[in-house]
């Protein structure tokens, strides 16, 4: 589900750290501009990390606007830094929780967790992602979602799924462009701010099944695998801010 809102609380993006104007204002073309903007590159660089509890109050001023204001989630109060603590610290003993991150600044998240709690869905997941409206369209939902699907193929998932809220274009955008196809839509499924509200499904098959499958390793074990340092960064490469 990608955010399109946004919260006037949220962290300053400095201008002079976005040379390209497309959050803030444009460098001068000059020699020294030039290096200026080298150097903002570099230094705004992103990185694709495990979200901790210290980025819990960003990540809801993200969720807030979207809780508060659209039908995008089905919440209806938006959560507490401290609830999202407490989100973050449950998901991630079992399930990855990932921020992409530049200048100490979280420009969106992404999570999985059970698409249902029966045994046999145990291979299945279900994800979420929201982006700082800031940097929407920089690739931002692309890199976190390429990062997600590898660190979910090291712990031994084979499906995802997502519900989107309908009509949402750029959620629905986003995921077809990393794979997801479309399952069908549950009609009316929820009613918020005053009407009811259809829900589309899309599914992406992470990996090609096996007749046996083991069952899915926790996050630490992950961790502890050969691939895990190139599946957390497997994304890096396609944010563009």
């Amino acid at each position: 589900m990608l955010l399109v809102v946004l919260e006037c609380g949220d962290p300053p993006f400095p201008a002079k750290l976005y040379p390209n104007d497309k959050i803030g204002a444009r460098v001068a073309p000059s020699a020294a501009g030039a290096r200026a903007a080298r150097r903002a590159r570099q230094v705004m660089a992103a990185t694709i990390r495990l979200a901790s509890e210290q980025d819990a109050e960003q990540i809801a001023r993200i969720y807030m606007p979207v809780v508060r204001d659209t039908a995008i989630s089905f919440e209806v109060e938006p959560p507490t830094a401290g609830e999202m603590a407490r989100r973050i610290a449950a998901t991630l003993p079992a399930f990855p929780w990932l921020v992409a991150a530049a200048a100490g600044i979280v420009l969106g998240y992404v999570y999985a967790g059970h698409h249902r709690t029966r045994a046999a869905y145990g291979w299945a997941v279900d994800t979420t992602v929201y982006i700082h409206p800031r940097v929407h369209r920089s690739g931002v939902g692309r890199g976190l979602y390429a990062s997600l699907l590898r660190i979910l193929a090291i712990q031994g998932f084979y499906s995802a799924y997502a519900g989107i809220t309908l009509p949402n274009p750029g959620s629905v955008g986003l995921h077809e462009a990393v794979g997801f196809t479309p399952v069908g839509i549950y009609r009316g499924v929820g009613y918020k701010l005053g009407a009811w509200h259809d829900v589309g499904w899309w599914e992406l098959t992470i990996q090609p099944r096996l007749r046996q499958p083991s069952p899915p390793t926790d996050l630490a074990t992950a961790r502890a695998a050969p691939g895990w340092t190139d599946a957390l960064a497997a994304g890096v490469p396609l944010i563009r801010i």
